[in-house]
């Protein structure tokens, strides 16, 4: 099917995206980025592979009368977080992770 070469070269090409992909995803865990929410009152800092790393709440949102918006401001700050963690992995991964199918696990090959 494949003259010796053509499969030698394909296969090399494989691990050498295999190991640009671990590279990047090593990368990631070490990256982190934060978004905030209520402006700026809650503040979430994730990795680049979506581990929730910190949380910052400004004491002007801390209202025992009102806890319910504060619940509200830390969802919406952790998954702001959680989008940017996204963008920087789709920019870190860039055309590899197209190639390799995306994060989901494919192979991007059609009939696979």
């Amino acid at each position: 099917m494949f003259p010796g070469g053509d499969m030698q070269k394909l296969l090399q090409q494989a691990q050498q995206m295999q190991t640009d992909m671990m590279k990047a995803q090593a990368e990631l865990a070490q990256s982190e980025v934060s978004a905030s929410a209520g402006g700026g009152l809650v503040t979430a800092t994730v990795t680049g592979d979506g581990e929730l790393k910190a949380i910052k709440i400004d004491p002007q949102a801390v209202d025992p009368e009102d806890v319910e918006t504060l619940e509200d401001l830390v969802i919406a700050a952790v998954q702001a977080a959680g989008d940017n963690a996204k963008r920087l992995a789709a920019e870190k991964m860039g055309p590899l992770g197209d190639a390799l199918g995306g994060m989901t696990g494919g192979l991007g090959l059609p009939g696979m």
